[in-house]
């Protein structure tokens, strides 16, 4: 077993003051004679060692010791205070107690300052992710269930008979079947994601092109929800995978219709500060500051029983957040001048 930090830190102390004494007391000998005979080779000198030499000498060992020991003491404790509470909180967070922090120390150095605040912000992120992972399982489950409740319903009732095997049946349940594949999907996006092994197949592209092709596809489904579109669409061109970039396009626009219906949606792109950026906003309800702070997490909804009446997995933002950083870049929420919500994905511009 290791010996403690203190017991190493008060034998170097000693030994250091061992070898200064060494030091000096060689010093003083080849002085005294061997040097000083050789300058002053006719003076006479006592050299008999008298009892004072030998105390005096041994007082200062002595003091030297005494003094070397309490410094050493006060600084293995100064160093070792901060490292014993870091081991404290870890030993509790791999135990499963996750809110386990390290307690600030008094009169520590720099670094073991800075020690305990990188352990403690990870310790704070380790707790964040267990919840979000908890909850996220939580949220699975819900989402899984469901779909999966009706399934068995209505095709309890077909062998039942309570139900007439009609072409409408068939594709509310291939509808249903849908909504499963989707998720699963989407789950899958976001932990290959998670992962660092999202595929992509990158090319050169222009965001406003990809735009245009998206806002099209989508039309009938902004018109039913009288959804007005802007469009500011500057030339930007990226290396992206055009497939994912779309669908964080699509996600982005799926979000106005579920919970912006009847607003006016900008779509706009173009390059600033070297960055070219795909920017979503509407004019619709918007989000709280906490809604804004927690928009990217996995399942999370602003209101969990109106939005999912409206339906989504909750897993849009979080995969937009996803493909973006899979490219190297980012998406956040962006201050709208009006009422509403905004969503910018930035991406690195192709360097001429």
């Amino acid at each position: 077993m290791a010996k403690p930090l203190n017991t190493h830190m008060l034998v170097s102390m000693i030994g250091l003051t061992l070898l200064a004494f060494a030091v000096m007391y060689g010093g003083i000998t080849l002085f005294y004679f061997i040097i000083y005979p050789a300058m002053y080779p006719d003076a006479a000198y006592d050299e008999k060692w008298q009892l004072v030499d030998f105390v005096v000498l041994g007082l200062i060992l002595a003091t030297g010791i005494v003094a070397a020991s309490f410094v050493g003491w006060r600084l293995a404790r100064n160093i070792a205070k901060p490292l014993h509470s870091v081991a404290a909180a870890a030993r509790a967070i791999a135990a499963g107690d996750f809110s386990a922090r390290a307690d600030n120390v008094r009169w520590s150095f720099g670094e073991a300052s800075d020690l305990l605040a990188d352990f403690n912000s990870m310790a704070e992120r380790l707790e964040k992710t267990e919840a979000e992972l908890k909850y996220a399982n939580s949220a699975i489950a819900h989402e899984l269930r469901t779909p999966l409740t009706i399934l068995r319903g209505r095709l309890q009732g077909l062998l039942d008979g309570a139900f007439q095997p009609t072409p409408e049946l068939y594709i509310r349940l291939i509808d249903h079947v849908d909504d499963l594949s989707s998720i699963v999907e989407e789950l899958r996006t976001l932990a290959m994601a998670n992962a660092g092994k999202l595929e992509l197949d990158v090319e050169t592209s222009d965001l406003s092109a990809d735009a245009e092709a998206v806002l099209a596809s989508v039309s009938h489904d902004l018109s039913s929800a009288a959804i007005t579109t802007r469009t500011v669409l500057r030339p930007a061109a990226a290396r992206v995978d055009r497939a994912k970039l779309r669908q964080a396009l699509h996600a982005l626009l799926q979000n106005c219709i579920r919970y912006a219906p009847g607003s006016t949606v900008r779509v706009e792109t173009g390059v600033r500060e070297e960055v070219a950026f795909l920017r979503v906003s509407d004019n619709g309800p918007g989000l709280s500051a906490e809604g804004r702070a927690r928009a990217f997490e996995r399942f999370w909804r602003a209101d969990g029983s109106r939005t999912r009446a409206r339906g989504g997995s909750g897993l849009g933002l979080s995969i937009v957040r996803s493909i973006a950083r899979a490219h190297g870049g980012e998406a956040d929420i962006i201050e709208i001048q009006e009422a509403g919500l905004g969503v910018e994905i930035r991406l690195p511009i192709i360097k001429s």
